[in-house]
């Protein structure tokens, strides 16, 4: 039976981070009840469609999840496993912040099939969380740790976050030493983007803060993956660290271009062909569902060529990269025979590897991945 992931959004939060512009909001708690109810009328509609589909992972991220009441939650996960088929479901996620989480809420996760929790921690230098609008501390990162792994929740992932203002290396080794002391299994340790429209964007445009240079900022990346791989994770994304067994089944979909169903605002999908997306427009969203018409906004037909291109660009996030079995039988031709020149080219510049069994990128082939990604458009 064919497989199919599910992102759900959740676009609420208490406050806004100074580098967020993802689509979720503050201070629109009274429209949460009538999102949800969209929420489920987006599923329903989506009920035969998928109906010869067997949902494997189900994410469900924001926004912060978490701040709502866990009814809601309880609610969507109830009507996925009644409507669709998941008996081969083997990982349901939902992200978390600090503080957001106390203990009947976590047993209502349980209770609802949550097996894994993500918690956005960043860093864990008080001083740094306050310079980019986060509204927890560390303690809370602690407190909320302990309430999850009390009601037995065994696979937790940290978002980390490095290049931010006024950071140093000893500050990013001092995070990943607190977390994997207590042996969290999975780590995604993300380099700060500076998105125009953001209040950190603003602040450096107008020269009030100051960030770590290209070299300090690459050089934070290398030295923590050599720290934690030295602690027995598994560096298996651009991103991404896992003790072994742990890595991220969902994000694996989306590297390995297979399909996925976004629901909810903002949402992104990539299925039978096509690509598609969901409106940003919270209250278009609510009216559309309201009379059952789906909120997709824009809708993109995948030829062959634009399918290898994603194969390829995606693959290469993934330290093993890209696997020349999975491609041929995909794609019924050897990689080499469509990129031939560019694989020599940057093996010759030192950025990729030619293995018997796959194409990857190289420790400086990381630093400049963008470089490699763009020369696989065709």
């Amino acid at each position: 039976m064919k497989e199919l992931s599910l992102y759900i959004h959740i676009p609420f939060c208490i406050s806004k981070c100074y580098y967020c512009d993802f689509s979720s909001f503050v201070n629109i708690n009274h429209k949460i009840d009538d999102y949800i109810d969209s929420l489920i009328h987006e599923l329903s509609l989506y009920k035969e469609r998928i109906s010869e589909y067997n949902i494997k992972t189900i994410f469900i991220g924001g926004g912060t999840p978490s701040c709502i009441n866990p009814k809601y939650i309880n609610r969507i996960l109830e009507f996925i496993y009644k409507n669709f088929r998941t008996t081969g479901l083997v990982e349901v996620t939902i992200e978390a912040n600090p503080g957001t989480l106390d203990r009947e809420k976590v047993r209502i996760y349980k209770k609802s099939g949550i097996n894994r929790v993500s918690i956005g921690v960043q860093t864990l230098d008080d001083k740094l969380l306050e310079s980019i609008g986060r509204v927890h501390k560390a303690k809370d990162f602690y407190r909320s740790y302990e309430i999850l792994r009390e009601e037995n929740i065994n696979n937790i992932n940290v978002d980390l976050i490095f290049g931010l203002p006024n950071q140093t290396i000893d500050n990013v080794i001092d995070s990943l030493k607190k977390v994997i002391e207590l042996g969290v299994e999975h780590i995604s340790y993300y380099g700060l983007i500076l998105e125009e429209g953001t209040r950190l964007y603003k602040s450096y445009i107008e020269g009030k803060i100051l960030l770590p240079d290209e070299d300090m900022e690459r050089l934070m990346y290398h030295k923590a993956t050599e720290y934690l791989i030295e602690h027995g994770y598994d560096h298996y994304e651009i991103s991404n660290y896992a003790l072994p067994s742990y890595e991220c089944k969902h994000n694996l979909v989306y590297w390995d271009v297979k399909p996925y169903l976004g629901i909810g605002l903002s949402s992104h999908s990539n299925m039978e062909g096509k690509r598609f997306s969901n409106t940003s427009d919270i209250n278009i969203y609510i009216e559309n569902l309201k009379k059952k018409i789906l909120p997709i906004e824009d809708e993109e037909i995948i030829d062959k060529n634009t399918e290898i291109e994603e194969f390829c660009i995606l693959g290469l996030r993934k330290i093993s990269g890209i696997g020349k079995t999975q491609f041929k039988n995909r794609f019924s031709i050897e990689i080499e025979e469509l990129y031939k020149d560019i694989i020599n080219k940057h093996i010759k510049n030192g950025l990729i590897l030619n293995d018997d069994n796959c194409i990857r990128l190289t420790k400086r082939g990381l630093d400049l991945s963008n470089l490699v990604e763009i020369d696989f458009l065709m």
